[in-house]
């Protein structure tokens, strides 16, 4: 193997790839959880379906976690790789080396490697990559291999993730849930979080805030079947236009401002037109919440990904310009103001950002005017509303039943074309459907996939009828006749350039299986397309 880097790692440990089993030695780095441990408890959690199991194993293995491994195998069991996306795809995989016969790897080795890895940089730096990968994985056995892969590709799908292994945090160091998850949703690191509750328990954890250019996991919305729905839970609210566009997270710190997704990712060098918004407001330190869209001259949005094309790509002259509107504020000048109710931020968010960056809202508890706000939102073009209870605080990162949204609900007849073996809970069942109407010449045109809305039985179930109409295989796709009708509630409709018909369902779910209906009864691709032209 030719030289590829000679990189110290965080630990303090020196990999030189020259001779990666010397570099890779346990002993020099000091006693750690083997690796092979956390994989038989990711399989453990994998193998069970039940929720407190699940959190009793994960807790388990947080307890045995000490040192430098705490983070990085918190991290690891919540399918999170510490140091982010490096460039590793599948091609980088797909050949690996020959698995070691014996587990000798622990956490603390393959952090070095992964942070070693994530360093190179330039000219070279691809094929150095996939060598020190080599390096890596030639020290792994099959299951560990199995895991580290899925790991780097977004696929651990144990039924783990970030929001149980809080769970898993709280329960193993004593430190109540609700402080885990609000610490987390404040530092958006589950194992930064971990590693304060297991050396400083509730006091070490409580100390956890805002802080100003670090982005919060945003408050979601449950949903209401109607607006009148909404109202009765509610009673009198502040009733939102829920805009067609992207959430964004704005912090202003003396002049700086920084922009976050919705994910927390940072795109402040895409959207010059928000920062120079922002910058102008009048504060000296701000944390707001919003929107951005697109808008056409008659004031109407464009199309969704349109809007999303421009987190793709640096602004530049010709770009779709953004526009910002905001409906809430976290912080204002040097105040944390989350637990504040909201008839309180949004009185704070009027004297500091100006008419045109806000949300369109009144408040209301009469029925009536709420309908006539919510038809007038979706005539101009908007997604549909959003109630909120004026007594709320800010729960960040929690789907709180303070805010309610409410949308129109729409619903397809579709054919399914092919379903794909499931993964994790779902292993041995077919799941993923794929989604088809009927074109005019007899085929079908697919429109997406999903397994959203699947119970257990109906997994059962589809997976024996689905075999049933098997007409060949594609590795984990199974093609199916072209019979059965599933109804499917969905979103909207956006472009893609993904399936042949131009067009994708957004967040399509199961609503059932229509067993009365047979597949020429099922809805046609015209009918989507008026949809999608809002006809």
């Amino acid at each position: 193997m030719r030289r590829v880097a000679e990189l110290t790692g965080k630990h303090g440990a020196t990999l030189s790839l020259d001779d990666p089993v010397e570099a890779l030695d346990s002993d020099s780095l000091g006693a750690a959880m083997r690796l092979c441990e956390l994989v038989e408890v990711s399989d453990k959690v994998g193998a069970t379906t039940a929720r407190n199991e699940k959190v009793s194993l994960l807790a388990a293995a947080v307890g045995a976690l000490g040192g430098d491994e705490l983070p990085i195998g918190v991290a690891y069991l919540a399918g999170i790789v510490p140091q982010g996306s490096f460039g590793v795809g599948f091609a980088s995989l797909r050949d690996l080396p020959a698995p070691a016969e014996a587990a000798t790897l622990n956490l603390v080795d393959v952090d070095v490697a992964l942070e070693s890895i994530a360093a190179l940089s330039g000219e070279g730096s691809t094929a150095a990559r996939r060598d020190a990968l080599d390096v890596l994985f030639a020290r792994a056995t099959r299951e560990e291999q199995t895991f580290l892969a899925a790991l780097l590709l977004g696929g651990l799908r144990q039924g783990a993730g970030e929001r149980l292994m809080m769970d898993a945090v709280a329960k193993g160091s004593g430190v109540p849930v609700g402080l885990v998850r609000r610490a987390t949703m404040f530092t958006g690191d589950v194992a930064e979080v971990a590693v304060a509750a297991t050396a400083g328990g509730r006091q070490a954890v409580k100390a956890f805030g805002l802080r100003l250019l670090r982005p919060v996991s945003p408050m979601l919305a449950k949903t209401a079947a109607s607006v009148e729905e909404g109202l009765e839970k509610l009673e009198e609210a502040a009733i939102e236009r829920k805009l067609d566009g992207a959430r964004i997270q704005v912090h202003l710190d003396d002049g700086e401002v920084r922009v976050f997704t919705r994910n927390l990712n940072d795109v402040t060098d895409r959207l010059p037109e928000v920062v120079g918004a922002v910058a102008g407001f009048p504060a000296s330190t701000l944390v707001l919440d919003g929107e951005a869209i697109g808008l056409r001259t008659d004031g109407r949005p464009v199309p969704f990904q349109a809007t999303m094309g421009r987190f793709g790509s640096e602004g530049s002259e010709d770009a779709l310009e953004l526009s910002p509107f905001f409906f809430d504020v976290l912080h204002a000048d040097g105040e944390d103001i989350l637990d504040l109710p909201l008839r309180e931020r949004m009185d704070r968010l009027d004297r500091l950002v100006p008419e045109q960056f806000r949300v369109p809202r009144i408040i209301t508890a009469d029925g009536s005017e709420a309908q006539t706000f919510f038809e007038e939102t979706l005539a101009a073009g908007h997604e549909g509303v959003v109630l909120k209870s004026l007594d709320t605080p800010y729960a960040a990162g929690r789907r709180g039943a303070g805010w309610l949204k409410v949308k129109p609900v729409h619903t397809l007849d579709l054919v399914v074309l092919a379903v794909e073996w499931g993964s994790g809970r779902r292993k041995g069942w077919l799941s993923n459907i794929h989604l088809g109407a009927r074109a005019g010449d007899g085929s079908y045109v697919m429109l997406g996939k999903t397994f959203k809305g699947m119970t257990d039985v109906v997994l059962e179930w589809q997976t024996e009828r689905f075999l049933d109409l098997e007409t060949h295989r594609e590795g984990h796709v199974v093609y199916v006749r072209p019979e059965q009708v599933v109804e499917i509630a969905f979103d909207g409709v956006q472009a893609s350039s993904r399936y042949p018909g131009g067009m994708a369902l957004r967040f399509a779910r199961v609503k059932g299986y229509r067993t009365d209906k047979t597949a020429e009864e099922a809805d046609t691709i015209e009918t989507v397309r008026a949809v999608f032209e809002g006809r």
